[in-house]
């Protein structure tokens, strides 16, 4: 699959009747907002225009679904943290991103978007043992690695798999702008879609 030349949008929902037909397997892609995950999706499919990127936080307000073939999808969660949003909807989406992570049985695996400047934070860490409580599987993307040296990038890469060490959480550095963790990113994904015993890929 690797490039998914054929992704495209399916559907947006803002309640749990909306939601796409749960069949096949689709991995989730969640993170705070202003992480960059709109950014990380569109470079991982090579499709700059596929979500919506926004310099205000808490713009993604729906959950969207995009094809990338028949029965293989990924899904935009709506970002959570200091989204200028009004409390209603910030209970709203909560509780639409409750109801996903319960039912959805097409779910194989959540792709978390962390800003490599901020680290693991504890909404982060809540969102990892969410979807872990689930048998699903989680693989982390240090997202803006290119506003980091070396150096540093590498401490906080460190960080964050001692913080997941005891789970099967993977966690990688990926910079959008550098072209940096696009292929490693795919593997693992293609790895989720792919293998029916929903096995952890082994990452490098």
């Amino acid at each position: 699959m690797s490039t998914y030349p054929n992704v495209k949008f399916l559907t947006s929902a803002a309640e749990a009747h909306q939601l796409a037909p749960d069949v096949g397997r689709e991995i989730a892609f969640a993170g705070r907002s202003n992480s960059g995950k709109s950014t990380a999706i569109n470079a991982i499919t090579q499709r700059s225009g596929l979500a919506r990127v926004s310099r205000t936080p808490g713009r993604t307000q729906l959950i969207n679904f995009f094809e990338l073939v028949p029965e293989r999808r990924l899904v935009d969660l709506p970002g959570y943290g200091f989204a200028k949003v009004p409390e209603r909807v910030r209970l709203h989406w909560l509780q639409l991103m409750e109801h996903y992570f319960n039912v959805r049985e097409s779910l194989v695996g959540l792709v978390l978007i962390v800003d490599s400047r901020r680290g693991l934070g504890a909404q982060d860490a809540g969102m990892l043992e969410w979807v872990l409580a689930r048998d699903r599987l989680a693989h982390v993307l240090l997202t803006k690695s290119d506003k980091l040296n070396q150096r540093d990038a590498q401490r906080v890469l460190r960080e964050t798999k001692a913080a997941c060490a005891d789970t099967s959480v993977t966690v990688q550095l990926f910079s959008a702008l550098a072209k940096q963790g696009f292929e490693e990113a795919r593997r693992v994904m293609d790895g989720w879609l792919n293998d029916t015993q929903k096995k952890a890929p082994v990452v490098t």
